[in-house]
């Protein structure tokens, strides 16, 4: 689940199905008759080491479809995008093996992940489109223009 009230404009959850049985589960991520699916594009994961943040970025043309396969994470989205009905929202979701969701993060929705633990995590994305770094826009993870905290919560 999201610890926000509005989800930004263009995002959409889906709860992962997980199958369990004696020899292993099962996880149907993304189907193309799920209701958020638009196209595909390509499937490929990244990693992200303990207490790093890879942020910000976004697209202008692909929307990406993120899930969390092993460890955990911190997902951060904001709206900058200044005609939408959210402009200035935030989202945080926490990705792992007790969270199995799907976020749909559309173009011009700036997201990045926090690795959190003490070992790496690993999202896989199923972008609608093929990888175009002419299409990635990035900004510092730290900008003072993005109100978003990527500390910890403790407590």
């Amino acid at each position: 689940m999201h610890n926000n009230r509005v989800l930004i404009h263009g995002v959409e959850v889906k709860p992962v199905r997980i199958y369990v049985d004696e020899r292993g589960i099962v996880a149907e991520i993304l189907r193309r008759d799920d209701p958020i699916f638009e196209q595909f594009g390509q499937v490929y994961y990244a990693t992200c080491n303990p207490g790093v943040v890879k942020a910000w970025h976004y697209h202008k043309v692909h929307t990406d479809y993120l899930y969390c396969i092993h460890g955990a994470t911190k997902l951060g989205l904001y709206d900058g995008r200044s005609e939408s009905p959210t402009y200035g929202v935030t989202n945080t979701f926490i990705l792992n093996s007790f969270n199995h969701l799907v976020v749909k993060v559309p173009p011009g929705v700036l997201h990045g992940n926090m690795c959190l633990g003490d070992e790496p995590c690993i999202l896989v994305n199923v972008p609608t489109h093929v990888y175009d770094p002419t299409d990635e826009f990035k900004l510092d993870p730290f900008d003072p223009s993005i109100p978003y905290d990527w500390a910890v919560k403790s407590g």
